[in-house]
């Protein structure tokens, strides 16, 4: 498969799968937890409070992994992994393009000091089950 090839399924994932996991790393080991994520091309983007373990622990070690799209449905379906790193951003035009009122339980509005947003850099995106090996695009 060529990288456009694969680069347009991993696009086809992140464009059906919007919930994931993300892990970080605490102490030498893995931490996990689903969030919301969204995309521009194959980067990353996911909304969170400053108060929160994950960004302590991205500020301490940028390394994070995420696994998103598989639905459930069984045991083929197709999902990604993603290995990047992970920048706390506080731009107030990205925090406005990915406020959504579901937030309020959280972050009380999209000026919020304590709300960031998470980017993510991908340094390789594996595609999985989708009718085949493994594949993987790296950067």
């Amino acid at each position: 498969m060529s990288n456009q090839e694969l680069k347009d399924r991993i696009l086809k994932v992140l464009g059906e799968s919007k919930v994931g996991s993300l892990a970080t790393v605490e102490g030498n080991k893995p931490h996990s937890r689903y969030m919301t994520f969204f995309n521009e091309d194959l980067t990353l983007y996911t909304p969170t409070s400053k108060e929160t373990y994950k960004a302590d622990e991205i500020e301490k070690n940028p390394h994070v992994h995420i696994l998103l799209g598989y639905d459930g449905e069984g045991m083929g379906d197709a999902y990604i992994e993603v290995q990047g790193k992970a920048a706390i951003r506080e731009e107030q035009d990205l925090k406005n393009k990915y406020w959504n009122e579901k937030m309020k339980k959280w972050i009380n509005s999209a000026e919020d000091p304590d709300y960031i947003i998470l980017e993510i850099k991908p340094e390789t995106i594996r595609l999985m089950n989708d009718n085949g090996e493994p594949e993987t695009l790296n950067f």
